[in-house]
C-alpha cells in the first residue's frame, strides 16, 4: 500500500499542491476540467478520513501581481460541484492573514482553495522565505500537480523541506502518474513501441536519444518526419522541415542502427495544397511529395504499418500525433493509433499517452479510457522521459 492511502489524515489539515492551470473562456468559464477531476481521489480520500484540506495552485502566466483574469475563484463552484457539493472556501490570498485566518477555522471535511500562488514573484523563483510561510499552513504536504513537477517552484520543490519526512507525499495523481512512467522507462516489456508525432525534430531530440536506450521501435509521425526524409535526400515539396536539424536526423537514425532500434517512418502521406480543412487533397509517397505540396498526415500504407509495430508490442508510449488532427481531413492517421494501442491495451500491452496533443486526441476520438495510463503532465512528463530528474518528485524521494 502507497504512503499516501495508508496516511490517516484524521484531524489533519492537509495542504495539497494541486494543478488547477485550467483552460478559462472569456466569461471565466472552464472549457476543460480534466486536472481537476485528476485531483479529486486525493481530495475525497483526506476528507473521508476526517481531514481539512487546503489547496494551492497557480492559474495562467500573470505578468503583474494580481488580476482578475488569473483569479482562482473563477474555480471554487465547479470545485464543489466535482467534490460531490461540498462547501469550498476561497481565500482571496495565499499567504495574507485571511487565508491563515480561514485556515485557523477549518474543520474535518471542509475544504479552502487558496488565491494563485503565481500573484507573488517568489513562487516561480523558489524562494525559502515564501515557501515556509505557505508551509505553516497545514500540518502536512502532499504534492498531486504532476503538471508542475518539472519546475523548480516554492510550491512544489522548496516546500517540502519544512514538513518531517513523514508528513510529506504524493498524492493519488502524482503516484499514478510516477509509476506509470517507471514501469514504461525501467519496467518495460518488450517489445517497446514509443511513438512521438508532433511539428518539430527540435521539441523531441532528447526524448528519441533517451528512448534509444530503451525502445525496440520508434515510429515517427508527424511534421517532424519530413525533416528527416529530406535529411536521406527525399523530396517533400513544401512540408514541414526544419534544415537545421537535417543533421541530427541523420545522427539519430545512425545511433538507431546501431542500437538495433527499428525507426519507423511513415513511407506515405496524406498531402494538401493548402494548409487547410478545404484544401484540395491527394497522396504521395513521403519522399517524393511534388512541389508546391505538403504532408498533413501519414498515409494508408504508414497506417496499416505503424498498426502492426503497435499490435506486436507490449508497452506503448504514445507522445504526439501524426497529423493536424485538428482539421477533419487530416485526423484519421491520428484516430487509427489511438485505436490501435486501444486494441493493443485490450490485448495485455500497458499503454501510456501523454503531451497535450496526445491527450486531446485520444479525448477527442473516445480512446482515454481504453489506454491503461493518461498523463496529465505535458512538459513534466516530456522531461521525465528525457532522462531528467524532475524537481517536485526528486523533494518528496
Amino acid at each position: 500500500m502507497s504512503k499516501f492511502s495508508s496516511y490517516n489524515f484524521s484531524g489533519k489539515k492537509a495542504l495539497i499542491r494541486v494543478d488547477f492551470n485550467v483552460p478559462l473562456d472569456d466569461n471565466n468559464q472552464i472549457t476543460d476540467d480534466t486536472r481537476m477531476r485528476a485531483a479529486v481521489p486525493t481530495i475525497k480520500k483526506i476528507l473521508a478520513d476526517g481531514g481539512s484540506v487546503i489547496l494551492m495552485s497557480h492559474l495562467g502566466r500573470p505578468k503583474d501581481g494580481p488580476t482578475d483574469k488569473y483569479s482562482l475563484k473563477h474555480l471554487v463552484k465547479h470545485l464543489s460541484d466535482l467534490l460531490g457539493g461540498v462547501p469550498v472556501y476561497f481565500a482571496d490570498d495565499c499567504i495574507g492573514a485571511q487565508a491563515f485566518e480561514t485556515v485557523s477555522r477549518l474543520q474535518p471535511g471542509e475544504v479552502l482553495l487558496l488565491e494563485n500562488l503565481r500573484f507573488y514573484k517568489e513562487e516561480e523563483k523558489g524562494s525559502e522565505a515564501f515557501a515556509e510561510k505557505l508551509s505553516k499552513l497545514g500540518d502536512v504536504y502532499v504534492n498531486d500537480a504532476f503538471g508542475t513537477a518539472h519546475r523548480a517552484h516554492a510550491s512544489t520543490a522548496v516546500i517540502a523541506k519544512f514538513f518531517a519526512p513523514e508528513n510529506k507525499m504524493f498524492g493519488l495523481l502524482m503516484e499514478g502518474e510516477v509509476s506509470s512512467a517507471e514501469k514504461v522507462l525501467h519496467n518495460n516489456q518488450k517489445p517497446f513501441t514509443a511513438i512521438i508525432g508532433g511539428a518539430k525534430v527540435s521539441d523531441k531530440i532528447l526524448i528519441i536519444e533517451n528512448l534509444l536506450e530503451r525502445a525496440t521501435d520508434i515510429i515517427i509521425g508527424g511534421g517532424m518526419a519530413y525533416t528527416f526524409y529530406k535529411a536521406m535526400g527525399g523530396h517533400i515539396g513544401k512540408s514541414l522541415c526544419e534544415d537545421d536539424k537535417m543533421d541530427v536526423a541523420k545522427d539519430l537514425m545512425t545511433k538507431a542502427d546501431k542500437k538495433g532500434v527499428c525507426i519507423h517512418l511513415p513511407s506515405d502521406s496524406i498531402i494538401a495544397d493548402q494548409f487547410l480543412n478545404d484544401a484540395n487533397i491527394s497522396s504521395a509517397l513521403s519522399n517524393t511529395i511534388p512541389d508546391g505540396w505538403m504532408g498533413l498526415d501519414i498515409g494508408v500504407l504508414a497506417t496499416e504499418m505503424f498498426t502492426k509495430v503497435i499490435h506486436n508490442s507490449k508497452t506503448i508510449l504514445w507522445n504526439g500525433p501524426m497529423g493536424v488532427f485538428e482539421m477533419e481531413k487530416f485526423q484519421h492517421g491520428t484516430k487509427a493509433i489511438a485505436q490501435a494501442i486501444a486494441e493493443a491495451t485490450e490485448n495485455g500491452a500497458f499503454s501510456l499517452v501523454g503531451g497535450g496533443d496526445s491527450v486531446a486526441a485520444v479525448n477527442k476520438f473516445g480512446y482515454a479510457d481504453k489506454v491503461t495510463y493518461v498523463s496529465t503532465g505535458g512538459g513534466a512528463m516530456l522531461e521525465y522521459f528525457e532522462g531528467k530528474e524532475l524537481p517536485g518528485i526528486a523533494a518528496l524521494k
